[in-house]
């Protein structure tokens, strides 16, 4: 197991941090944003609230909860939500929860969204909070692990919340605070998560004029990494059918064989990346993630199923993706006397930051923590749900880094690993860059 020390106390916890949060606070205030009072007031409230995010982003490590089944995580987050006086609306695509502040001066919408879902995953991480919780999912029993780190998220969108609810008479505007379920994929038979959370209002009454959110990654702790236009990849997943002719293994002459169809199926696909997409105008990826076919060596099967994903980003391009594979499988599959059926399910749009709101913005996420700590990106294949939000208003989603500094690349585990491990020195900069986002953004109250 990996292991980690942890203090006595979340109060000893990133101390050095804090004091030099406070101590630049004029400093960042005296830049282009919100009024200095109101941003040095956030600061300080920030400094302030620490502990009790530790002890949130604990608590919801561990007792996670799988998609669609966030119930006690979301009763305690609505729970207070209505302790600091906000209006808040529960059951939303289920289990989302939404927290409306109606600042004390007129101004534009805005909107703050975490993810609440955990993952089928059995934690290896030795933390004094380890998730011991077991569950079924797809009829197994598992381990469930917040894996991904929805749980900092979670922590981090309490906390600028309580903040903003004690500035509720100086806002110029109101923030809404989405908790949001499902992320990961609703259970099979179900929908859930961004896409009807919007079906459902979640960006009406009031409507939101600018979206922001965060996720956390293994980049350094506190790191911001940022990328205007395409960040992160759709996602689509495809099955496909091959349908043969049974017979004897030692008279294939007799029968179609849809293992050999499936061979050739797996190696042309890939030319429709290297040979009919323009890679200099996006990446893509046509993955194969399992066969099945057959159950004995001397019987040529009538059938095999495949199945994998698609990931690209650029919407063009994801189209033509599906198009030029379609005809591929049918081609190859009638030349060789088969047939086949495929079927491909849109999934995660890719997630695209708006470029306006991404360069109004960039100067903010520099005041937050420090521009030295800001940097730009390359797109990821990984996908994300934030992208429908980002659909239907300006959206701006960033990674924020969780590994200690100094931490052996090697021992650095990715977001989805038993030992995943978010450094909680990295929550006093998911507050400030997501306070300072949205307080700015109040502050002029429009996309430039």
């Amino acid at each position: 197991m990996t292991r980690y020390s942890f203090p006595a106390s979340p109060r000893l916890l990133n101390a050095a941090l804090l004091l030099a949060t406070v101590a630049a606070a004029p400093a960042l205030a005296a830049a282009q944003g919100a009024p200095a009072k109101l941003t040095a007031d956030m600061e300080r409230r920030i400094a302030a609230i620490q502990p009790s995010v530790v002890a949130w982003r604990r608590d919801f490590h561990e007792h996670p909860e799988l998609s669609n089944q966030e119930v006690r995580t979301s009763e305690v987050i609505a729970r207070h939500l209505r302790k600091l006086g906000m209006e808040v609306q529960t059951g939303v695509a289920k289990t989302g929860v939404i927290g409306v502040l109606k600042g004390g001066k007129p101004g534009p919408v805005v909107a703050l969204r975490a993810d609440m879902d955990a993952l089928p995953v059995v934690e290896e991480v030795d933390l004094p909070f380890k998730s011991t919780v077991k569950t079924t999912f797809n009829g197994q029993s598992v381990g469930v692990m917040h894996a991904c780190g929805h749980d900092n998220h979670m922590a981090i969108l309490l906390g600028v919340a309580e903040v903003f609810a004690g500035m509720k008479a100086d806002l110029p505007g109101t923030v809404k605070f989405i908790f949001q379920p499902a992320e990961e994929g609703a259970p099979v038979g179900e929908r859930g998560g961004a896409s009807v959370m919007i079906e459902q209002g979640v960006l009406e009454n009031p409507k939101v004029d600018a979206l922001f959110g965060l996720h956390v990654f293994p980049f350094e702790t506190g790191k911001v990494v940022y990328r205007s236009g395409s960040l992160m990849a759709s996602a689509d997943t495809w099955r496909m059918v091959i349908r043969g002719k049974q017979t004897h293994g030692a008279l294939p002459w007799n029968g179609v064989d849809p293992i050999m169809i499936a061979s050739q199926m797996i190696t042309n696909m890939q030319s429709i990346i290297s040979r009919q997409t323009d890679l200099t105008l996006t990446p893509a990826i046509l993955t194969v993630g399992y066969i099945r076919g057959g159950i004995r060596v001397n019987i040529i099967p009538d059938s095999v199923e495949l199945g994998g994903t698609i990931r690209t980003f650029d919407e063009g391009v994801r189209d033509s993706i599906h198009a030029r594979f379609r005809r591929l499988a049918n081609a190859l599959a009638t030349a060789a006397g088969g047939s086949m059926s495929l079927e491909i399910d849109k999934g995660y749009a890719v997630t695209s930051n708006d470029p306006r709101l991404t360069a109004q913005m960039l100067p903010s996420l520099h005041r937050a923590v420090g521009a030295a700590n800001v940097s730009e990106g390359r797109p990821t294949t990984t996908a994300e749900d934030f992208s429908f939000y980002q659909q239907k208003v300006p959206g701006l989603f960033f990674f924020l880094g969780v590994s200690p500094p100094g931490t052996d690349p090697l021992k650095v585990y990715p977001n989805h690993s038993p030992r995943f491990f978010a450094d909680e020195a990295a929550l006093v900069p998911g507050m400030k860059a997501l306070g300072t986002l949205a307080l700015d953004f109040l502050s002029a109250g429009r996309v430039m």
